[in-house]
């Protein structure tokens, strides 16, 4: 018997990816928005329903006012990278309106600046609000920091790392393929 385990502290959304050795790769991320969703469970089965149409508006003159057909505006970003047609990255980075600023920073990261997986996932990331404010994780320098206010942007340095969202992913190379999981959030990279 396995020893009782306590609930995990963190919550929100839910990332993975895998792959094989015949190169299929999968990228599945599933988040119920807000708390536990819509808060409607699919008889007999304990699926509980998303309510992502919080994202959706009334007002009729709104980019994202409900409609036939319509998706509303959310955050649920399974990220892949293909190459000739082939797998070549799975990835996420959980954290709501982070995630797919999360996600340019992984690709740029990997693709054009060639870091490792682990690295990329590791780096300070940055965080544009809203409000167009620009959030900074620690570890960014002081003169980057001080660069950018000089060109305008207000800067702010964030202590909560939670902010800056929670990236898994599996890049595929030449000999095999390397996985990466933040230290951000909950998670394990694993070879079996």
């Amino acid at each position: 018997t396995l020893p009782p385990q306590a609930l995990p502290v963190s919550h929100d959304t839910v990332y993975l990816c895998t792959a094989d050795k015949a190169g299929n790769m999968v990228s599945f991320i599933q988040s119920n928005y807000q708390g536990f969703g819509s808060g409607i469970v699919i008889p007999d089965t304990g699926i509980a329903l998303q309510n992502r149409g919080h994202g959706f508006s009334l007002d009729p003159a709104h980019p994202n006012r409900v409609g036939p057909g319509k998706r509303p505006y959310h955050t649920i970003i399974p990220g892949f990278v293909t190459e000739h047609g082939a797998p070549r990255m799975a990835f996420g980075v959980m954290g709501g309106h982070m995630q797919h600023q999360g996600h340019v920073q992984m690709v740029t990261r990997i693709f054009d600046h060639g870091q490792n997986p682990q690295a990329a996932s590791d780096a300070p990331r940055w965080h544009l609000y809203p409000d167009l404010s620009l959030g900074i994780e620690t570890g960014f320098p002081d003169d980057t920091a001080a660069g950018l206010a000089r060109r305008g942007h207000a800067v702010r340095r964030e202590p909560m790392e939670h902010v800056f969202g929670g990236a898994q992913l599996i890049l595929r190379t030449d000999d095999g393929y390397i996985g990466a999981s933040d230290h951000r959030k909950e998670g394990q990279a694993a070879g079996l």
